[in-house]
């Protein structure tokens, strides 16, 4: 894109209603609230999705004030290099990241991968997230899932064990990842971990609280162990050596994709594991994560499969494999 000058800029909260309920340790929703950016340019329009999350003290209110406080910003010229100093890293900053990229492939009539210099998007499967719920609830929901190659399991403390056996039995074919959610305490951290390799559970993600894993790294873990909650975008990453065997890169934490690309590399140099995560959204917020999976040991880009319906022209999936977007989507 040779000039910002015309950009324009629109931003809004959509709601999208989740089949049933999603539930993780923290609580459960019955709709996914996103904030979508648009910026338009002559006859182009590029667009970005995120997910203001509360754990991080976000509201869909706020990001969406924080987008159209920089729209005089963009008309003066603001691009999207700029921009990684012009907002904090976060769900504000992803929508727009996004939105200016599919705005410069548009305007170039290029993919977006190609413009970045980045290796194009395959098919890949990705893991289907079973929510947390009693035992007996979770095998249910397992036994439907059953079929599928990656389940990522909610769990949520008190009686992990029995949840995870419970769905190991029910899905004895399919590669396990759990998620705690920062549930777990030091006094159940080893018993918890020790149950799910013992399960055959390929990897456990966040298991403490952010800011209180030390244990981690004074403990022989049995399985690879993933940080979400602790690690965010690059100036994270050192201090986990320690206590991680791999990264959760979501573009909500990253601040978009700019961020999320340069920290897979950053990330793949230090010796972890990548995995791709997602909240629970529509496919124009999975469709620039796309570009991290062939980097990536795990791809979790399940959210349009967990909502009531999908945005028009969303991404294909074919039972668990996700496809690349169609220009029109994104990018």
């Amino acid at each position: 894109m040779t000039s910002s000058e015309s950009l324009k800029l629109a931003a809004r909260i959509e709601r999208w209603p989740i089949a049933g309920s999603f539930t993780i340790s923290r609580g459960a929703k019955t709709q996914a609230v996103t904030v979508v950016a648009e910026v338009s340019r002559d006859s182009h329009t590029g667009r970005g999705e995120c997910v203001p999350y509360p754990r991080y003290g976000e509201t869909p209110e706020a990001t969406l004030a924080a987008l159209l406080s920089l729209q005089d910003a963009l008309r003066r010229g603001l691009d999207r290099q700029a921009l990684q100093a012009a907002m904090p890293a976060g769900a504000a900053r992803n929508a727009l990241d996004c939105a200016l990229l599919d705005l410069e492939a548009k305007t170039a009539g290029q993919r977006v991968w190609n413009l970045l210099g980045r290796p194009a998007p395959r098919a890949c499967i990705t893991a289907y997230t079973i929510s947390l719920g009693s035992p007996e609830a979770m095998a249910a929901a397992t036994a439907k899932a059953a079929h599928r190659p990656l389940l990522k399991i909610k769990l949520g403390g008190d009686g992990d064990g029995s949840r995870i056996a419970a769905v190991r039995k029910a899905a004895p074919e399919s590669e396990l990842i759990v998620d705690a959610n920062e549930a777990w305490t030091p006094l159940n951290l080893e018993q918890n971990l020790a149950v799910c390799a013992e399960a055959g559970v390929t990897l456990v993600e966040q298991p403490l609280p952010a800011g209180q894993d030390g244990a981690l790294a004074r403990i022989r873990r049995p399985l690879a162990v993933c940080a979400d909650e602790s690690v965010h975008d690059r100036a994270s990453l050192e201090g986990l050596r320690e206590r991680y065997d791999a990264v959760n890169i979501k573009l909500d934490k990253t601040g978009g994709l700019t961020e999320a690309l340069a920290m897979a590399d950053a990330a793949h140099a230090l010796g972890f594991k990548i995995m791709i995560g997602c909240m629970v959204a529509t496919s124009l917020a999975m469709a620039p994560a796309m570009l991290l999976a062939p980097e990536a040991r795990f791809v979790d880009l399940d959210g349009p499969l967990l909502l009531a319906r999908d945005r028009d022209g969303g991404l294909r999936y074919d039972g668990s494999l996700v496809y690349p977007p169609d220009a029109a989507l994104w990018g």
